[in-house]
């Protein structure tokens, strides 16, 4: 059917009214969800029975008639059973064949630009997997510093895991996989964690409406099945409970932008987070040799005592920026080195 829109409105902006929004809105206007969409000729036994059964082993046995009853398999127009694409994004044999981009790449960078990257890794897997080996990676990431009150140890981090985790699981359960172009992107930077996305917010909602709850799911199945997996609570809760993590930890709010055909939401670090002055600069800039430098090296390249020179060092560590290589505390051949 043709059509001449060459623009959409919604809520205060315009968006050009290409195929990909127009089928959406077919959708949106049909009561349909991508995800819920049978995929003949392929047969419903590519859905990996036993994978589904592994991750719903913790909250119930799975049976088999619960593929329908979740949406994952459904009848064709001649009454076959077949995969729905929620069922191959979610336990699908050989999902990047049938959507290339439906994994995850995660990076690490040193600074706040994509000029220096420190780590690197490509995600792969189920679905659910793929928001458990990127939480994973970004916490690995996340420098945690801690407050001794007594007896006890309080951790805290630049950005807080709870909004890192709501942003993945929001990222994997809304990407519209019907684009092509690239899969969901996460980049640790010094300041700040960015979420990114394939797709803009599905149709009828915009950036204003998040704060507020407001929720539409462009795929019901894979929402569905990560309720059920605990990987979501209500629907429209994920955005909240982010900018209540935020606010408990004294991190600035999520940002959320619209960016090109995609959705990005960006975790700022917390004032308590790390802050680098002078002093620090010098002491990084000398830890620039592949043969690391020992402390009193250190001390002298920074003009401060020893033991300054240790207290400034153990936060860097803390922080993520030096690794530190020795046996203990009173190794004397200790040594540290920039994080790569």
């Amino acid at each position: 059917m043709k059509t001449s829109v060459s623009s959409v409105r919604v809520g205060s902006t315009n968006r050009r009214a290409d195929p990909a929004l127009v089928d959406e809105m077919r959708r949106f206007a049909n009561r349909q969800a991508y995800d819920e969409r049978p995929l003949p000729p392929l047969h419903s036994e590519v859905v990996d029975f036993r994978a589904a059964s592994e991750w719903f082993a913790a909250m119930r046995k799975l049976q088999r008639a619960d593929l329908d009853t979740l949406g994952m398999v459904a009848r064709d127009h001649q009454r076959r059973k077949v995969p729905t694409v929620g069922g191959i994004l979610l336990f699908g044999a050989e999902k990047e064949r049938h959507f290339p981009d439906a994994w995850l790449q995660a990076g690490r960078f040193r600074g706040v630009n994509r000029a220096r990257i420190a780590d690197q890794r490509d995600i792969r897997g189920h679905a659910p997997a793929l928001v458990e080996r990127a939480t994973e990676f970004v916490i690995e990431h996340l420098s945690c510093g801690a407050r001794i009150d007594g007896l006890r140890r309080e951790d805290r981090w630049k950005v807080p895991p709870v909004a890192v985790r709501e942003a993945i699981v929001n990222a994997v359960a809304h990407a519209d996989y019907a684009q092509r172009g690239g899969p969901i992107r996460i980049a640790v930077f010094a300041d700040r964690v960015e979420v990114e996305s394939p797709g803009l917010l599905p149709f009828g909602l915009t950036v204003d409406d998040l704060p507020f709850g407001v929720s539409k799911l462009r795929n019901r199945v894979i929402a569905r099945v990560f309720h059920e997996l605990g990987l979501m609570e209500n629907w429209g809760s994920g955005v909240q409970r982010m900018i209540s993590a935020c606010d408990e930890t004294g991190c600035p709010h999520p940002v959320f932008e619209e960016l090109g055909g995609r959705f990005r939401v960006t975790l700022g670090v917390s004032g308590q987070g790390s802050v680098v002055d002078d002093v620090d600069t010098r002491l990084l800039s000398a830890l620039r040799t592949k043969d690391g430098l020992s402390t009193s090296q250190l001390a002298a390249a920074i003009a401060r005592t020893p033991r300054t020179t240790r207290t400034r060092l153990k936060r860097l560590v803390e922080q993520g920026e030096v690794r530190e290589v020795g046996s203990g505390a009173n190794d004397p051949h200790r040594r540290y080195y920039l994080m790569a």
